[in-house]
């Protein structure tokens, strides 16, 4: 009897391990300035990712997360579409130590309108907001195709999203640009836009105070989080933030 309850135990416990998720992400969407309407679809994309590729994610709206012993539980932490001012001085310092072990971040979209007054979330994420013409239809070009999540996309394609342009310079001099957007394609002068001329950063990645960074300007629009060529970019980003795999 103890022989069989013993070989029942290691059979629970090799399908436990079985169904091990490969790490944990926050997925934050605050916002304290202009709040996105995609957000909802956003989250469901991200758990539809989370479900996909075997990891796990929580959702948080409320930034008293952001303390280092509740950080400890994360390989990275997802900014989805916040914007303003989110964090406060004592929850700033956290999240500093939490990149700082060699954790990971994604920014989607209006993460880079986020912010402002912190110059080291500013070199994390890389580019801050400026302004962004009217939504239209414009041709992504991936410029750097080793990264994960860009093995599908194609070279060439053409998408529609609200086109952010960022400041100059950026606040982040170490960049890997992965996509850029051709401004012959749309017209930036719309809105308030004026363009960024010939090369027009979307997406990107690099390593910071020792950890790693991804972000990607797309994701205003609801209906990307159900596409599968973004949501294969978004999980690229997602999985080398939270591993640091991937990348030759």
């Amino acid at each position: 009897m103890l022989k069989k309850l013993f070989v029942l135990s290691l059979i629970i416990l090799s399908a436990a391990s079985g169904y091990a998720q490969q790490f944990k992400a926050l997925l934050f969407t605050k916002t304290a300035g202009f709040h996105h309407t995609a957000i909802h679809e956003g989250v469901a994309g991200v758990r539809n990712l989370a479900a996909r590729h075997n990891f796990s994610v929580d959702w948080q709206e409320n930034a008293s997360v952001f303390n280092e012993k509740s950080l400890k539980n994360y390989d990275v932490v997802i900014f989805l579409n916040t914007t303003g001012d989110i964090l406060d001085n004592e929850q700033q310092a956290a999240f500093e130590k939490y990149i700082q072990s060699g954790k990971g971040y994604v920014g989607v979209h209006a993460a880079a309108d986020t912010e402002y007054d912190w110059p080291w979330y500013n070199k994390l994420v890389g580019m801050m907001f400026l302004t962004h013409p009217a939504q239209q239809t414009a041709y992504l070009d991936v410029v750097n195709s080793n990264f994960p999540g860009l093995e599908r996309f194609p070279k060439r394609m053409l998408w529609t999203d609200e086109w952010y342009e960022y400041q100059k310079p950026a606040a982040a001099n170490d960049l890997n640009i992965l996509i850029t957007l051709d401004e012959k394609s749309y017209d930036p002068k719309t809105n308030k836009g004026a363009g960024m001329g010939s090369s027009h950063p979307i997406a990107w990645y690099h390593k910071y105070d020792g950890g790693r960074a991804f972000y990607t300007g797309m994701g205003h629009i609801g209906l990307v989080y159900s596409d599968q060529t973004f949501l294969d970019h978004l999980y690229g980003g997602i999985y080398w933030a939270a591993t640091g795999k991937g990348v030759k």
